[in-house]
């Protein structure tokens, strides 16, 4: 997987036209198109376009596409030029001398989750998540390490289930409703997902959620219904397109007063608890 995604960088970082665009965004079929010229030397390769979309930057288009092999699958950001002839790779962050802002009041405005810690709380944590996601689960432990050791902070658990994750959307909808219901439940509930999410599957989904609901003192016959309401999917979308907004692409995306940590996972604890603590500060 590393493989492909540094040969797809390589090959956007190229100065020459990667294909031609008569007018806004990029078409599915020109995308496509670029991906089979890209990879198709390779059948072991898939990839499934998440999203074509204007992004933050003026001008510039931004497409995400999940690409996998046998090894697995992993997102991947680009952005188009107006011209439709090049394309960049890798983050644009926001700049400015205060340049977390937009973000922040997007979030302040926007979250839907369920949230913990004082409500005027001087620092604001933000994480987009996935229960299927494995990588969301492995940084479950390093919030719960950050919340104990920083008990002024504000925590908000926002819904993003990845298009790639077969049951992800329907644990968010039983997560929502129970987070509007049962305060204390829904942490429990959000750990025991992520405690059994190698035994959850598309076809079991149903029954192992209900379980999990029910061991944490939901009534799950009641979380059934309200996950299948056309509300419940709302909720989730609205939390999905905030966090697209803000410039989520990939699970976990944490935000800290606004400021994006796209690989918390990948981040020294120290530095993350440097980053809420210098936070609270400002």
């Amino acid at each position: 997987m590393r493989r492909q995604l540094v040969q797809l960088a390589a090959v956007l970082m190229l100065a020459t036209p990667l294909f031609s665009q008569s007018a806004g965004l990029p078409s599915e079929e020109t995308v496509n198109g670029f991906m089979q010229q890209t990879f198709g030397y390779d059948s072991s390769v898939t990839w499934k376009i998440a999203s074509i979309k204007p992004s933050t930057a003026e001008g510039l288009a931004e497409v995400v596409v999940v690409v996998g092999n046998p090894q697995g699958q992993q997102v991947t950001t680009f952005y188009v030029t107006p011209d439709g002839k090049h394309a960049l790779v890798g983050d644009l962050i926001p700049f400015g001398a205060k340049p977390f802002a937009p973000a922040r009041e997007a979030l302040e405005k926007g979250v839907n989750g369920p949230a913990r810690g004082p409500a005027a709380a001087p620092v604001t944590i933000v994480e987009f998540s996935d229960m299927q996601c494995p990588h969301c689960k492995d940084a479950q432990s390093v919030i719960d390490k950050l919340l104990a050791d920083e008990p002024n902070a504000k925590f908000v658990f926002q819904q993003y289930p990845l298009p790639q994750h077969n049951w992800a959307f329907k644990g968010a909808a039983y997560a929502d409703c129970i987070g509007r219901t049962n305060k204390d439940a829904v942490w429990k509930f959000i750990q025991g997902a992520f405690d059994e999410q190698n035994n959850i599957t598309e076809a079991n989904a149903d029954e192992k959620l209900n379980a999990i609901a029910d061991k944490v003192g939901a009534k799950s016959a009641d979380v059934a219904a309200c996950a299948a309401k056309p509300e419940t999917k709302k909720r989730i979308d609205d939390s999905m397109a905030l966090g697209s907004s803000v410039g989520v692409n990939s699970t976990p995306t944490l935000y800290v007063n606004g400021r994006r940590i796209a690989n918390m996972n990948g981040l020294p604890y120290e530095v993350l608890k440097g980053l809420v603590e210098y936070g609270a500060k400002q």
